[in-house]
């Protein structure tokens, strides 16, 4: 079998991808290893009930008539009608620390804004100045690594300032411990605070459904339970795919979704240098009846929290760090119809290599799981209140589950260190989309492979 372009990942990058080419040339194969698309925003099934794994909130949130925002951009890209959609606004977010300094934000930027002149009145004229910082800065770049902390310390000059910004930032797209690279704090911050969070009508399921349909009717093709073993080239060219049942598929054009080093395993080529740790995380999902809702919630959407003295974003030397985290109420959208069922959502750093000590001891690693989501529900009751009576499900996601069904080396849903931005790794017809690229987010991860069709592919064709 021959194809113009393969793709290797069927996550919403590689999704994106294949759309974008199959415009225009139907003849592309989305290989995935898994028997389900979505990679690491995808979903599963309990008890005849569906449960979202990866998506708490989208965010890039912009209005139609904004026509160069990232959302409308991609939905263009993607010859996806806006229409077509329902997209549910965050009703408001919390920013919440141990000394109870809370900022609140949604998505009216004019709300933070206020709360950090309000609450930090002598930080105002710094903070002005690093909004005009982020207006003016070109991420996309090449550059080299400057620190976003740095910077921050010397615009706003107040530590605990600086922390409750990053907070909500890290936790949803930074891969390096205590720190970003400024490219990648100015995304976030346009991303969560300038444009805001929303989610879509429906699950994720009918997301990815939607995405699937689309890639099918322009003519593209997708194989599940296809794992790739290996990346056959010459030199710098690369010439087919070996899967892991032998046969060969080859191809005029790579694109890879899987991570830089998992791709480097794949072309056999030695590994990068040792770099800095990756970053793992907890996750636990608890539903509760839906008459908990008004208690729990006070109508919050997400809140990104930190208890200890000092905001520590970094890997815990033990399984979980409790300290800090996220806690996310997927059901609290506005106008976002009602569920029989109050979800929440908890996010903890984890060290990979304290839960894969417990790999080969099953009930060592079960009593772990169930120890994390009780140590997990005490950490939240100290914020939100007393819900574990009330819980009729719940269950727990390790560094090791993420490992194994979304092939993520250590299970660290942002990846490698290091971003490659252009996505060239020194070959000459493959190329990197997705995580290892930079492109964070669900927005962010479906316009990094379109941009790599974009500006690797279709541009040679």
């Amino acid at each position: 079998m021959h194809v113009p372009l393969l793709i290797i990942g069927g996550g919403l990058s590689g999704l994106a991808a294949a759309i974008r080419f199959a415009r225009f040339n139907p003849d592309v194969l989305i290989l995935e290893k898994h028997s389900r698309i979505g990679g690491l925003n995808s979903y599963y099934y309990r008890n005849n009930s569906l449960f979202e794994t990866g998506l708490h909130a989208i965010t890039n949130f912009a209005p139609p008539q904004e026509k160069a925002a990232p959302l409308n951009r991609l939905l263009r890209q993607l010859k996806l009608k806006r229409q077509d959609f329902t997209f549910h606004e965050q009703i408001k977010s919390d920013i919440f620390f141990s000394n109870q300094e809370i900022l609140s934000f949604s998505n009216d930027f004019a709300l933070l804004h206020q709360e950090i002149e309000t609450k930090f009145p002598r930080r105002a004229p710094g903070f002005s100045r690093l909004l005009q910082i982020i207006k003016d800065y070109d991420p996309f770049q090449a550059a080299a690594f400057r620190s976003a902390r740095t910077l921050l310390l010397t615009t706003l000059d107040e530590p605990l300032l600086v922390d409750m910004l990053l907070c909500p930032l890290m936790y949803y797209g930074s891969s390096l411990e205590n720190d970003m690279d400024l490219g990648q704090f100015v995304i976030m911050f346009r991303a969560i605070f300038l444009e805001g969070m929303f989610r879509p009508e429906g699950s994720i399921k009918d997301f990815l459904d939607t995405l699937l349909k689309q890639y099918q009717e322009l003519g593209g093709k997708i194989r599940l339970q296809a794992t790739v073993a290996r990346i056959i080239h010459q030199d710098r060219k690369i010439s087919a795919v070996e899967l892991t049942n032998g046969e060969v598929i080859t191809c005029d054009n790579l694109l890879s979704t899987i991570g830089h080093e998992e791709t480097l395993a794949a072309l056999a080529v030695p590994p990068l240098p040792k770099q800095r740790p990756r970053l793992g995380f907890v996750e636990s999902i608890f539903r509760l009846p839906a008459g908990c809702r008004q208690n729990l919630t006070q109508e919050k959407t997400i809140i990104f929290f930190n208890s200890s003295e000092k905001f520590r974003y970094q890997r815990p030397d033990h399984l979980v760090d409790f300290s800090s985290g996220v806690i996310c109420f997927p059901g609290n959208f506005q106008d976002l119809k009602a569920q029989p069922f109050l979800e929440l959502r908890a996010t903890h750093l984890a060290d990979y290599g304290s839960w894969k000590a417990l790999a080969a001891d099953r009930a060592a690693y079960l009593a772990a799981k169930s120890e994390t989501a009780g140590q997990s529900k005490l950490a939240l009751e100290k914020i939100i209140g007393n819900f574990s009576q009330d819980i009729v499900y719940e269950d727990t996601f390790t560094p090791l589950t993420i490992e194994r069904f979304t092939a993520k080396k250590e299970g660290a849903i942002y990846g490698c260190p290091d971003k490659i931005k252009n996505g060239d790794i020194g070959y000459d017809n493959l190329f990197l989309a997705g995580t290892d690229q930079g492109f964070l987010g669900i927005v962010g991860s479906m316009l990094s492979g379109v941009s790599m069709i974009n500006q690797h592919i279709l541009s040679r064709t």
